[in-house]
């Protein structure tokens, strides 16, 4: 427990911070189930608007701190290659 009224002052700050962090997180996991689960159904029409839409929320990820910029790079790499893939057949 923070003894003084700065500790207290940070604690609550963290606190908040960790709370929209982790809002940030969960929705852009949650995009990229979506675009997973698009994939693996492989509705050919949806799967575009949503890879859209999970490069836009992985890069806000980047934007806001939440994810390193090699990491979602990753993930924008292997997720339009697997689109890609799908197309393909």
């Amino acid at each position: 427990m923070p003894n003084h009224k700065s500790a207290e002052k940070r604690m609550r700050q963290n606190e908040r911070r960790r709370a929209i962090n982790r809002g940030n997180r969960t929705g852009m996991r949650t995009q990229i189930r979506k675009l997973r689960a698009a994939l693996t159904a492989g509705d050919g029409g949806a799967i575009q608007d949503v890879l859209a839409s999970t490069v836009s929320m992985i890069d806000k990820s980047v934007q806001k701190g939440v994810l390193h910029r090699n990491a979602a790079a990753r993930y924008k790499s292997r997720l339009t290659a697997r689109v890609n893939q799908m197309a393909a057949k």
